[in-house]
């Protein structure tokens, strides 16, 4: 099984600021078959390899593991076409879920109320896996893609064994969508911890929001090369 262990967030490159903010200007201006043009601009490598590079690693892993998996040009935005599809088909599928695209990608925040588990447990509950039964038909409809999974606690206890959780808790759901067909080839485990909040951790209703899975869904090797060959 791949699960890797959360690093520190470099620092972004100053000489890359610039095109930086130029192309995620680009990106927000842009509908979501664009972005995937967009992104092809000098810039847009820019945000690819350093972003990519370094928020793939950590706090913010989801967003940088998209953001990472630029190709750009026309390609990009075939690839960009394909994911609005598949974005549009998990919002139809887990109304629930939260979901983003970004650049080529797509990325999905399922909260506590959507794969929770037991406390200070990696064990799925039976509506987890009710969830992850919708969203594993849709991830072997769409075969090529890669998909990393995020696994998040709250800021209770020490920081070391939230992310032992975490990363048991993301594995978790990694084996229960292997177990329904998803092939291990495509997906990736990954333990954030308490690293990224998205709500404040001194209220229950925070704490619980903290509680997540988070996923990354980018073009694997076929869909880049089908990409390229129909363009």
């Amino acid at each position: 099984m791949k699960i890797f262990n959360k690093t520190g967030i470099a620092a972004l490159f100053i000489s890359a600021s610039m095109l930086t903010m130029t192309s995620c200007e680009a990106v927000k201006n842009s509908n979501n078959q664009q972005k995937g043009t967009v992104i092809g601009t000098a810039a847009g490598a820019i945000i690819g390899g350093v972003l990519g590079n370094n928020l793939g690693k950590g706090k913010n892993a989801p967003l940088g593991a998209v953001l990472g998996g630029v190709v750009g040009g026309v390609a990009g935005n075939v690839i960009g076409n394909k994911m609005d599809k598949q974005a549009k088909q998990i919002k139809e599928t887990l109304p629930g879920a939260e979901v983003e695209r970004v650049g080529e990608g797509i990325r999905i925040t399922m909260k506590e109320n959507m794969v929770n588990f037991g406390f200070d447990s990696s064990n799925l509950t039976e509506s987890a896996k009710m969830n992850l039964d919708k969203l594993s038909a849709v991830l072997i409809d769409n075969p090529d893609t890669n998909i990393n999974i995020y696994g998040h606690t709250d800021s209770k206890g020490a920081d070391s064994y939230n992310l032992s959780l975490s990363e048991r808790r993301a594995g978790a759901v990694r084996s229960y969508l292997l177990s329904k067909g998803v092939s291990s080839s495509r997906m990736i485990a990954m333990g954030v911890g308490e690293a990224d909040p998205i709500a404040s951790n001194s209220t229950d209703d925070g704490r619980a929001q903290n509680r997540r899975v988070e996923f990354a869904i980018t073009a694997n090797e076929n869909m880049i090369n089908e990409a390229a060959n129909n363009q």
